[in-house]
């Protein structure tokens, strides 16, 4: 029920057009778990079957989620398991708790790694650290987590969220179509020339300078007024 909730929810968000950024968190204490062990394993379903449901089930909104326009923050207290551990790896900004733990634990039931972990992990850790993750499937915690570059920050036990709540309210600031190019650039960089990437850098550019919000930043900086774009440094200041 909570996959088809979920699912008809981000595939809603790319109409939004009031949306300014996405927060990903989970209830009780727990960010994910990932899939429920309980009704694995039955073998029911042929390969076609399972390919199509996990295509179809999954893969479309994970799809959806990675190409949303908005920064997406991720933020994660106790387990990030499995699916749960590749949903977090969908988002721009991975924020966790110190009782956070992330574990690409699909080897220990016979799996391999999805909800498009091949895709994300190796960007973020590069491939040999991905391959020792997904083969061992060894937990991490939140500061190995961070010194992996998966997480941005541990924030404070119980303020997690807050701190990414922080984060969105200044992304509601920030020139949307800035934001939106710069992340759809940095998103197909690694997959890309140095002459695609000039070439979406200079129409990125050139669309940006029409905007209205960049017309408004140029009147405040001459006028030596602040941006209306602030990052926040801490959750203390």
């Amino acid at each position: 029920v909570m996959r088809e909730e979920l699912k008809e929810v981000i595939f809603s968000l790319p109409q939004r057009r009031d949306l300014r950024a996405l927060i990903i968190t989970g209830a009780g204490g727990t960010f994910c778990a990932g899939g429920d062990i309980s009704v694995m394993g039955a073998g029911t379903l042929s390969p076609e079957e399972g390919r199509d449901r996990m295509r179809h089930d999954y893969l479309s909104w994970i799809e959806t989620l990675l190409r949303l326009e908005i920064p997406v923050i991720a933020a994660v207290e106790g387990a990030a398991f499995g699916a749960g551990f590749s949903l977090a790896l969908t988002a721009d900004i991975v924020l966790a708790a110190p009782n956070s733990r992330f574990c690409l634990s699909f080897m220990r039931l016979g799996l391999i790694p999805d909800c498009a972990a091949f895709y994300t992990l190796p960007r973020i850790v590069g491939a040999q650290r991905a391959k020792e993750l997904a083969f061992s499937a060894r937990e991490l915690n939140a500061e190995q987590a961070q010194q992996l570059g998966i997480v941005l920050e541990v924030a404070p036990q119980g303020r997690v969220l807050e701190r990414a709540q922080q984060m969105a309210t200044c992304f509601a600031n920030a020139a949307p179509a800035a934001l939106a190019m710069t992340k759809r650039a940095l998103n197909v960089s690694l997959n890309s020339s140095l002459d695609t990437m000039m070439d979406i850098e200079a129409s990125g550019q050139a669309v940006a300078r029409t905007t209205a919000w960049h017309t408004d930043a140029v009147q405040r900086f001459l006028n030596k007024q602040p941006s209306a774009f602030q990052w926040p440094a801490s959750l203390d200041k």
